[in-house]
């Protein structure tokens, strides 16, 4: 019997030294997190064309830097008096997503209305949300800044869509700031914006960027030594 626990016990140790040398598993939202969303916008363009980044005003309340699959909520226009019962669909979204998840709202018309606030915004971060980018205004914005969930939106107001607006789709094909997102796409924001990479093309478009990323990074030091932009691009091919 103690050399059957013994064994048990030796096999156990090594199963766990053996789980404990595999390497980490990256997410694809923990990869494209650390490219810059400059080289994903400008992989995007060069190998289909696509501009794939959000309008100028789409900004974070404060630094940030995330990425992740898209879960994505759309509301319209309504006046009623049906209360949050109207909004429930947004609610949901937040409650039924993975961890990793980038939430994607689009509120028609909507820079005068506050899409999200301090409440929705401390249920994402406890639920593990990458982020959330709103095409819309949001509010509650000093507890926004104290839980440090990254946000990005097109302003700040202190007003509400409840009896002003319906969710009228869950997980449906979006246009947030001028780009198509669908949901699953990679969203991916730092300071310079946000960009959308549609999902089936995500592999190739993370490789490109890491490519011009390396590139950037190498251009630097270059510069810095030779103090000529001129010969860096010469040298480098890129600007």
């Amino acid at each position: 019997m103690r050399r059957v626990l013994a064994l048990a016990c030796v096999a156990a140790i090594l199963c766990t030294a053996w789980l404990a040398a595999q390497p980490n598993q990256l997410s694809i939202g923990d990869e494209f997190r650390m490219v810059e969303v400059a080289s994903v916008s400008d992989a995007m363009e060069q190998l289909y064309g696509q501009r794939m980044y959000m309008a100028h005003d789409m900004r974070p309340l404060a630094p940030a830097k995330f990425a992740g699959p898209a879960v994505t909520v759309m509301l319209k226009k309504e006046e009623h008096k049906e209360g949050s019962a109207a909004s429930q669909g947004m609610l949901d979204a937040i409650d039924d997503s993975p961890a990793g998840s980038v939430y994607v709202m689009v509120v028609e018309n909507g820079i005068d209305f506050a899409g999200i606030g301090g409440l929705m915004a401390t249920a994402m971060k406890y639920r593990g949300f990458a982020g959330a980018v709103v095409d819309a205004s949001v509010r509650d914005t000093p507890q926004i800044r104290k839980l440090q969930f990254p946000v990005f939106s097109r302003g700040v107001a202190p007003s509400t869509t409840i009896n002003h607006y319906r969710v009228t789709g869950v997980n449906v094909p979006v246009t947030c700031a001028g780009v198509v997102v669908n949901p699953g796409d990679i969203v991916t924001a730092d300071e310079d914006g946000v960009a959308v990479v549609p999902k089936a093309k995500a592999a190739d478009v993370l490789e490109k960027a890491r490519g011009l990323d390396d590139t950037e990074h190498r251009m630097i030091p270059f510069i810095e030594k030779f103090r000529s932009i001129r010969e860096a691009v010469k040298q480098f091919g890129r600007i």
